[in-house]
């Protein structure tokens, strides 16, 4: 799977590569118990909660570009190091945001880390997809990804015990907020050292060259079909993701399903509290939910996933997948208690591959322009800027639940975009021969 058809095995350098999707899965799960937190601490709405995300999309957006340039001027290894550098110095800010104590300077270390996570998703993506055979390359981007679901799970977990009540009450304060960012910015700098002192290959396999038959100017990409809609299904899947991940300790706090005494005795203190109608989850309690349940099937799809993709093709596993989510989401619309909460903790399993496979679905086959390629279909990322604010507008003026028909109608098109993959592909074939025949 790590063999270039030249030969060199590329296995270590593909086990760094997970570890720079567990530090950008555990940044991702930390920032999704942030809107909670700031409702309490800073008495913002749900909607202007969303301004985290919006601040952290808004970075991927402006760096995406600038993370391309950066890769191509400087290779592999040296993007990652300027895009480690970046996460480092927007995790230490939080020391000094958290002194300040306003809204503003927290957004502020989010962007500027959000600039340095773009760098390291421009580039990684399309580097995990060269290591070995083109036909490998979604299984192998959703293998290297699976460590972002593991950061995933730790991000709530530790963020959670740091910041979110364990009681009823809520938590007011900010003081140990800077405390899981300052371990980003430990574990980043350690992180970059090894980079800097590894002999990483700007690998340059045969889907990165010159490509007989097809037109090498930048313009062709936008007549690739399959390429265009990549980008808007990336745009919303994002936008979904981020909105079930941002609302999901709203949703389970505000919907929390009853359970009895005797099932709270089994769970940690900290997990649960005795409301007048019954035993509901804490705050802390629906982030450990978010963490092991919804994060750890996110996790185990990413494993899975890879392994799927060796067995099924990627456009066929992306509608189907698409459409169990469109249905799980109806669920949580118009559904109550377990089945609701259930519903929403299984939707994280199916979203899982959606990110890689759409990202190798998009690229595939687009030879010396794949670069290029990629740092547009990250650029569709700010789609998780816009979708909680819209969300969060909904669950303000009406509720939470039917916020959800939001990610509902991003699913659906994400659904019709796997569906017709292979016709979109063939088109872009098509085209690319046109052009290059009248080059000639």
């Amino acid at each position: 799977m790590f063999t270039t058809p030249d030969g060199k095995n590329h296995g270590f350098t593909f086990f760094l590569l997970t570890c720079l999707f567990l530090v950008l899965g555990f940044s991702t799960g930390l920032i999704d118990i942030l809107n909670k937190h700031f409702q309490n601490t800073l008495q913002v709405s749900k909607a202007e909660s969303a301004l985290v995300q919006f601040a952290n999309y808004v970075g991927y957006f402006v760096m995406a570009i600038p993370a391309g340039i950066l890769a191509k001027r400087y290779g592999y290894k040296g993007g990652i190091f300027i895009g480690l550098a970046l996460i480092a110095l927007g995790a230490f800010w939080f020391i000094s945001a958290a002194s300040i104590g306003e809204y503003w300077a927290f957004l502020v270390g989010l962007f500027i880390l959000a600039t340095g996570l773009t760098c390291i998703e421009t580039i990684a993506n399309p580097f995990a997809t060269v290591m070995g055979s083109p036909e490998q390359g979604a299984a192998r981007l959703n293998l290297s990804q699976s460590c972002t679901g593991i950061g995933l799970i730790f991000g709530p977990l530790i963020g959670g015990h740091f910041i979110l009540s364990a009681t009823g009450e809520v938590n007011t304060s900010n003081d140990a907020l800077f405390i899981p960012y300052m371990g980003i910015g430990l574990a980043v700098a350690i992180l970059a050292l090894v980079f800097f002192f590894t002999k990483i290959p700007d690998i340059t396999p045969e889907s990165d060259m010159p490509q007989k038959g097809y037109a090498k100017n930048s313009s062709s990409l936008w007549r690739r079909p399959h390429f265009v809609l990549a980008i808007v299904a990336q745009f919303l899947y994002v936008a979904g993701q981020t909105g079930v991940f941002s609302f999901f300790i709203n949703y389970v706090v505000d919907h929390s399903p009853l359970f009895s005494q005797t099932v709270a005795v089994f769970l940690p203190n900290s997990w649960s509290w005795q409301s007048p109608e019954g035993w509901k989850f804490t705050e802390r309690g629906a982030s450990q939910l978010l963490a092991f349940g919804g994060f750890g099937l996110f996790m185990i799809g990413r494993f899975t996933g890879g392994l799927l993709l060796s067995k099924i093709s990627a456009h066929k596993l992306l509608w189907i997948f698409a459409a169990i989510d469109c249905v799980l989401m109806v669920i949580i619309m118009f559904a109550e208690g377990w089945l609701a909460v259930t519903s929403l903790v299984l939707s994280f399993y199916f979203m899982s591959i959606m990110f890689p496979t759409i990202f190798a679905l998009g690229i595939f086959g687009l030879g010396e322009q794949t670069k290029k390629a990629s740092s547009y279909i990250v650029m569709s990322i700010v789609g998780g800027a816009v979708m909680p604010m819209l969300m969060g507008s909904i669950a303000d003026a009406y509720s939470m639940a039917l916020g959800f028909v939001m990610p509902l109608g991003c699913f659906v098109i994400i659904g019709l975009y796997g569906l017709f993959w292979t016709k979109l592909h063939a088109q872009s074939i098509s085209q690319a021969k046109v052009m290059a025949a009248s080059s000639l």
